[in-house]
């Protein structure tokens, strides 16, 4: 640093300011020491600096597994923001999620240094009380139901399954069948629920539930017995790739989407729109979902209080071709 200073023709302190970003330096001063920085090669030493001021502006995150569609987006989505807060982030996944090995993985994170954690759930773990995370930590969950412990930043899974149930049954469909995802999800828990409770409060008919694990082979299975069932003209699947499942079946077995069954997902992944037909979908908005959690995140960081509590994104249904009114020649179950 006293190099740079000297070849630079500051203090330095002025390289210290600089280096560490601050914005009280002139300009043409700023670009001086820049320049003299390259000339010499100088790289500010981060680990020294974390060690003087106790900040490492790296964020760890922990999920179980990036292999769902909401997962690696909210990832990219947390990634992307911390970023431009210029912030890091250190990834850690955790294989089954159990107590010990959500606890292995807060341990992990201590000895890499991080200044605070993102969760991301998933799963029933936080809202069953069966995982504790340590005292003391800044930590915001996300897809989960933290109670009144942890900040959550959460998609509103509910209402975007009301809004696609509702909008099925406002095409005239007498019911909706379901594809909900595995049973341990907090995700498909809520909009499992809320498609439940659209078909209860109007008084239709609640068909039996068929369980995916998220995966299109799983939709196609479970749309294989729905398209042998001719009362089936609506269905709502969890996920945008149970609904591709749920395609295909319905044009091996001769019923045309959406000419005899209308078809909605849920997440509004990239491909949605070049499905055959395109699909109607609920759009989840991660990256939305990745800013609340970093802002959350940093506020906690820079010792303002914690609001225990869920804070909800919107949803919206995306109104595509895979839904039409009930077919008029059909006569109602």
């Amino acid at each position: 640093m006293a190099d740079v200073a000297a070849r630079a023709g500051v203090s330095a302190q002025t390289v210290s300011r600089v280096s560490n970003g601050h914005s009280a330096v002139v300009e043409s001063t700023r670009q001086q020491v820049l320049a003299a920085m390259r000339e010499l090669g100088y790289r500010p030493n981060s680990a020294a600096r974390a060690l003087r001021y106790g900040q490492f502006n790296t964020i760890g995150v922990i999920l179980f597994g990036l292999s769902s569609t909401g997962n690696s987006r909210t990832v990219e989505a947390i990634a992307t923001h911390a970023a431009a807060a210029g912030y890091a982030i250190t990834l850690i996944p955790v294989g089954v999620p159990t107590q010990d090995n959500v606890l292995g993985a807060f341990t992990r994170m201590d000895e890499l240094a991080v200044d605070g954690v993102v969760v991301i759930m998933e799963v029933h773990l936080l809202d069953a009380g069966t995982v504790a995370l340590p005292p003391g930590a800044h930590v915001v969950v996300v897809d989960s139901d933290a109670g009144d412990r942890y900040p959550v930043v959460d998609t509103d899974q509910a209402d975007g399954a009301r809004q696609a149930v509702r909008h099925l049954l406002d095409l005239g469909h007498p019911t909706v069948h379901h594809v909900a995802g595995p049973e341990e999800s907090y995700a498909a828990s809520r909009r499992a629920d809320a498609w439940r409770s659209v078909l209860s409060s109007a008084g239709r008919p609640i068909p039996d539930l068929r369980r995916g694990d998220w995966s299109a082979r799983s939709g196609y299975e479970a749309g294989l017995a729905l398209a042998a069932d001719p009362s089936c003209t609506a269905v709502f699947a969890a996920n945008d790739q149970m609904a591709l499942g749920v395609l295909r079946a319905c044009h091996e077995s001769g019923r045309p989407v959406p000419a005899e069954v209308s078809v909605v997902g849920f997440d509004d992944i990239p491909d949605a729109a070049s499905y055959l037909p395109p699909l109607t979908t609920v759009h989840q908005d991660f990256a939305e979902v990745g800013r609340r959690c970093v802002q959350a995140l940093l506020a906690q960081i820079s010792d303002s209080p914690a609001h225990p509590g869920t804070d909800l994104v919107p949803t919206r249904l995306i109104t595509r071709a895979s839904t039409a009114p009930y077919p008029s020649g059909l006569r109602r179950m």
